[in-house]
């Protein structure tokens, strides 16, 4: 069994800052790629930035220069700092990862329970 759990979900003004956690633990063997994705109400959940097992990094246009993923694999932990944060920033925050267990070795996707940011004009 695998949890994954997010922190750092805040109300906050435009133009400010957060930093987003997600620590993954239980039966972790190995983690590949972990993400962060963002559905804000009445819309459909989209990919906010990628990063593999190797730190090499992926964003979608709105938030590159903006939002910086990273992972610290000694804690199987995956973080999200946003700056210059904007109103359409505004949603909940899920982190995703591809995780292997110690006995079958097959890699399974992992959601956590999301984190609310809210961005205030």
């Amino acid at each position: 069994q695998v949890q994954l759990v997010e922190s750092g979900g805040d109300l906050v003004q435009a133009g400010g800052s957060l930093r987003l956690s997600c620590a993954a633990s239980g039966n972790i063997f190995s983690i590949n790629a972990m993400a962060w994705y963002r559905q804000a109400p009445g819309k459909q959940r989209e990919l906010v930035a990628t990063i593999t097992s190797d730190s090499s990094t992926n964003y979608r246009d709105s938030v590159k220069g903006r939002f910086t993923i990273s992972r610290d694999n000694a804690k199987n932990t995956v973080y999200l700092q946003m700056n210059s944060l904007k109103p359409e920033d505004t949603a909940v925050y899920y982190c995703n990862a591809q995780i292997a267990g110690y006995k079958s070795r097959d890699y399974y996707s992992y959601w956590g329970q999301g984190t609310q940011v809210t961005v205030s004009s």
